[in-house]
């Protein structure tokens, strides 16, 4: 009997990541953390500080999901692993993106720009409840009022079009025309 490959561990080393990104689109989540007051209205979102190459710049949590992955566990697992394990998104059983985005290598395709690779995110707005702890991966979190998350001085610190994606969620929640 011929034996199997192994069991898919979900990752690729990072040969097989570059080869892959350089073939066909990845698909991704990207997540926007708000805290909302008791009659449902959002307060506040956050927002990752990242340094890349000698500047800060303000970011949405986003990640790839895995093979064999449910996107409410790459939901979970992006969210712990950039705003720390204690703070407790409310993901619905059966989460529904407010927005699809296709993000091309080459700038001039659309709004979003990643130029590693082409890829497809899903995008939710996913009330968080507990408390954020920054991983390795951003130097904080900062929360700021909706009106100031759709302020042009945010939009300067975001790179790849995800002010865009940010407006975009806060006009799906009504906080925008």
């Amino acid at each position: 009997m011929a034996e199997l490959p192994p069991e898919p561990s979900g990752w690729l080393s990072d040969r097989e990541l570059q080869h892959v990104r350089g073939e066909l689109p990845i698909l991704y989540v990207n997540a926007i953390p708000v805290r909302i007051n008791s009659a449902g209205e959002i307060t506040e979102v956050g927002l990752l500080l990242r340094a890349d190459d000698d500047a800060i710049s303000r970011a949405i949590v986003a990640g790839r999901v895995l093979y064999h992955e449910r996107i409410r566990d790459a939901l979970i697992r992006n969210l712990e692993k950039d705003l720390g394990p204690v703070a407790l998104p409310r993901i619905p059983v059966s989460p529904t993106p407010f927005a699809v985005a296709e993000y091309f290598p080459t700038e001039g395709f659309g709004p979003f720009h990643d130029t590693r690779q082409h890829a497809v995110a899903m995008a939710y707005i996913v009330p968080v409840d507990g408390d954020c702890e920054p991983s390795q991966n951003a130097l904080d979190i900062v929360w700021i009022s909706p009106e100031e998350a759709a302020s042009e001085d945010v939009a300067r610190d975001m790179t790849g079009g995800q002010h865009a994606l940010l407006r975009q969620a806060l006009a799906h929640c009504g906080i925008l025309d």
